[in-house]
């Protein structure tokens, strides 16, 4: 038996001596040339294979007499077969084609999925990934990326977020009107303006949609809509972790798990928290302000009964404690006073200085706690059905928002406003049903119901209070009662607030196919709205006193007030869009849109008028908004995207706030501007010069002004003077005519700790042209324009691994979000201060 083994081996020797093997080589690259590290090379058939080289090289050694396939693969790429008939000794050259050259963006903008560039709407799309290595992980980062939109937050209450320079009123929050940007999470609509100041959590996608989507998503989107959507649970098991350390003690963790939990049932859960130290430096506490002291938690429960229902149950709490936010005195102004009443007067017979007089020095000497704390979450339920050829949804939410607030709104560390303090709750309930899908060859939409409630309310009382130094702030004349010891410390206001809001509204949008290349799509939206106001503020405080002159200085500081007010509107807003695509890679479209802003009340306090409350002042009329869009969507090639968009809305009756002396009307009052317009022109594109290096860009020129507005508030230089004037023809605040912003990424395949990836570069820039920061037109309250560059630089892998350096703002650029005066108008004006460089480390690893 031995023999016969020696015998069998000696013979199988000689066959493969006399039948040697035959080498194939050749080198693998892509459409333009360049070498694919790491492709496989398989002979289809058979457990022979090779890996290229650095070069793009490969050398696969094989016994098999030809004819036989080669089969070649590479991540990202159209995998490709190659016949070989027989084999020579020149190398093969092989060449992959991009699987997809240009990643297509899918969304949901419509209420039902889309290719983006197939949809008349101009819309900006952020991934989740962007989101995440561009540190954009709240919407104040994320206007770096998408120029047409602007968000100014003096606190998470106080908070403006536009697009196109419309939306929200322009300073101090009044709770009395609704926002004009929706802002939508997984098809729920959160009410509140302090959302916008959250963390994002486990984010996949952000759509901006820019201007009115009143038909789609509700009479709160005159000037568009965020929809973001977040990743849903999934039955392949998955965790992720990312972890950042950054300057400024600088922490950032986020993490989520998902996976199966029964046949039918997967789940996922997601963390957020975030921590910062401060960016201004209070020396008189000797304490860092302004903190970021951020958690987030999200879990869902996905449920496949069958194969037409899903189910997911979400819900979500935020909770946010920072040390701020701060602001600095950023100049003085010279107001039409008395002498005696201009801020640099006041201040030095208070025997005060400021700290610095360079608000970029990131120096405060506040007296009164700054405090920020922010509550917010809900749970949500929604079905999806699928129905014929469309899909029946129904969504259900209840969220609310708790607020805590303590500020120090003189600014300055003098006893004026000791305390200003609005805590309120606020609880909402929404309920939707719609039905989208195809009604026939030619005909598709959506058809739904929408239903919305909301109660805000003060916890238990919003307080404004006197400090031991008021009295010199509001000193109206010389009468030597002014100095009377103890006159306002501490009198103050107490006030008990309560709105009551009902909206609801149906609606629906067609899209009528009238040949393959023209469609119609006409939408609809019936909207009726009502809300009810309580509002009583009483005074307590101060020197206790029978002297009516003494009473009569005090009521002109602040005064008791009480009112009841309630306003419904019905109206009907629509659409019509004509799309005609020229070929496969032109798609045009014109609309025109009608759209209302919801009716108004005031609510913080009316002005008075010889003693008497002006009650007609309650009632804010809707705006009244005409919409003309022209826009051209364009993939020049199959690496890129290109669009144009001309737009122009003119606006009736105008929602403003009116920033007023009178300290007893706590945050300003609303009031209608006759006519506004804002038009501009919109530039977008995109380019993947080849699988290592890709671009995109924007640019905004936005022109917003007052058509017609002749009584509206004087700006803080003029104060003193007349109290009302004419600024028709002036231009809107919060409007940089030129904005823009740009985004690239090189790479290169590369091994790092014996991983296979990608090593990067990537920077993003942002640009602004100067704006104006007042209502009305100023001289002063005027930000220049800045230009921000952030940049990353470092490796990952398919599997989920990264590691990478970065730096916001690299060239420490000094800038103003915003320039507010200070209450009362005395004459000073501060400023929310830009974040300084930051820089640091992140780390993200998946295991799947």
């Amino acid at each position: 038996m031995k023999t016969l083994y020696i015998s069998f081996l000696l013979v199988l020797g000689i066959f493969r001596i006399g039948y040697s093997q035959e080498i194939i080589s050749g080198k693998v690259s892509d459409s333009d040339g360049l070498a694919l590290v790491g492709a496989t090379v398989v002979i289809k058939g058979s457990n022979l294979f090779a890996l290229t080289d650095e070069n793009g090289n490969f050398n696969i050694s094989t016994d098999r007499q030809p004819p036989f396939t080669l089969e070649f693969s590479f991540v990202g790429f159209e995998s490709k077969s190659q016949r070989i008939n027989q084999i020579s000794s020149s190398p093969l050259t092989v060449v992959l084609e991009d699987e997809n050259i240009l990643a297509e963006v899918v969304i949901t903008a419509r209420r039902r999925a889309e290719e983006i560039q197939k949809v008349p709407i101009p819309i900006s799309v952020v991934s989740g990934a962007l989101v995440e290595e561009a540190g954009a992980f709240n919407v104040n980062r994320l206007k770096e990326l998408v120029p047409s939109v602007q968000l100014y937050s003096s606190n998470p209450r106080n908070t403006t977020l536009n697009i196109r320079g419309l939306g929200s009123t322009f300073g101090l929050t009044n709770d009395g009107i609704d926002p004009g940007v929706g802002f939508y999470v997984d098809g729920v609509y959160y009410a509140r303006p302090a959302v916008t100041t959250l963390d994002f959590i486990d984010i996949e996608q952000i759509e901006v949609l820019r201007g009115p989507q009143g038909t789609l998503f509700g009479k709160n989107t005159t000037s568009g809509a965020f929809n973001i959507t977040t990743r849903r649970p999934s039955f392949q098991p998955k965790v992720n972790f990312e972890t950042s350390f950054g300057n400024l003690g600088f922490i950032q963790s986020k993490s989520s798990i998902t996976g199966p939990l029964t046949e039918k049932v997967a789940g996922r859960l997601s963390f957020s928290g975030s921590h910062r130290d401060g960016t201004l430096y209070n020396v008189a506490t000797q304490r860092r302000e302004n903190t970021i002291n951020n958690l987030g938690l999200r879990g869902q429960l996905l449920y496949l009964p069958n194969d037409n229902v899903e189910i997911l149950v979400a819900g979500d709490v935020t909770r946010q404690r920072p040390d701020g936010f701060a602001q600095v005195v950023a100049g003085v102004v010279e107001t039409r006073r008395q002498p005696f009443r201009q801020f640099n007067q006041i201040i030095s017979d208070l025997n005060y200085t400021l700290p610095s007089q360079n608000a970029f020095d990131r120096i405060i000497d506040h007296d009164t706690p700054w405090r920020s704390g922010n509550d917010l979450g809900g749970v949500s339920v929604n079905v999806d059905y699928k129905i014929g050829s469309g899909t029946l949804t129904a969504t259900s939410a209840w969220r609310y928002w708790n607020w805590d607030p303590s500020n120090d709104r003189d600014f300055t560390g003098l006893q004026a406003l000791s305390l200003s303090q609005a805590p309120s709750k606020h609880d909402q309930w929404s309920h939707e049903m719609r039905y989208a899908g195809e009604f026939s060859s030619k005909l598709s939409g959506v058809v739904g119901v929408y239903n919305l409630t909301q109660n805000l309310r003060s916890n238990d009382v919003h307080t404004e209070e006197s400090g031991r130094d008021q009295w010199r702030f509001v000193q109206s004349s010389t009468s030597p009662l002014w100095t009377t010891p103890g006159l306002l410390d501490g009198y103050g206001t107490k006030t008990r607030s309560s709105l009551l809001s009902l909206s609801a509204a149906v609606f629906g949008q067609l899209d009528w196919k009238v040949t393959d290349k023209f469609s119609v799509l006409p939408g609809i939206r019936y909207n009726y709205d009502e809300k009810r106001v309580k509002f009583d503020r009483q005074v307590y405080g101060g020197l206790q006193t029978d002297d009516p002159a003494l009473i009569a200085l005090k009521n002109s500081v602040y005064n008791a007030q009480e009112f009841e007010a309630d306003v419904t509107e019905s109206n009907v807003s629509g659409q019509l869009t004509l799309a005609y695509a020229a070929n496969s890679w032109i798609n045009t479209f014109a609309t025109y849109s009608k759209s209302f802003k919801p009716v108004g009340i005031n609510l913080g306090g009316l002005p008075r008028e010889n003693g008497e409350t002006l009650l007609d002042l309650a009632r804010i009329e809707p705006e009244d908004v005409s919409h003309y869009e022209l826009g051209v969507k364009t993939n020049p090639t199959k690496r890129a995207t290109l669009n144009l968009i001309f737009h122009r809305s003119d606006i009736k009756n105008f929602q403003t706030l009116v920033q007023t002396p009178d300290l007893s009307v706590n945050r300003g009052y609303l009031a209608n501007a006759e006519l506004v317009r804002v038009s501009g022109v919109e530039l977008d594109g995109s380019w993947s010069a080849s699988r290592n290096f890709k671009i995109f860009g924007s640019l905004a020129y936005t022109d917003g002004k007052y058509v017609k507005f002749e009584n509206a508030p004087v700006p803080l230089e003029e104060v003193g003077g007349e109290s009302f004037k004419d600024i028709s023809g002036g231009r809107l605040p919060g409007i940089s005519k030129w904005a823009g912003s740009i985004g690239a990424e090189l790479s290169k395949d590369s091994k790092f700790i014996s991983k296979q990836g990608k090593s990067f570069i990537a920077l993003e820039g942002f640009f602004r042209s100067e704006f104006s920061t007042s209502p009305s037109p100023s001289q002063f309250l005027n930000v220049d324009g800045y230009e921000l560059i952030n940049v990353r630089a470092g490796f990952r892998t398919e599997e989920g691994f990264s590691v990478f350096l970065w730096s916001r703002n690299i060239f420490d650029k000094n800038y103003f979000e915003q320039l507010l005066p200070g209450a009362g108008n005395i004459g000073h004006y501060a400023g929310v201060l830009g974040d300084p460089r930051t820089f640091g480390l992140t780390l993200s690893y998946s295991i799947r």
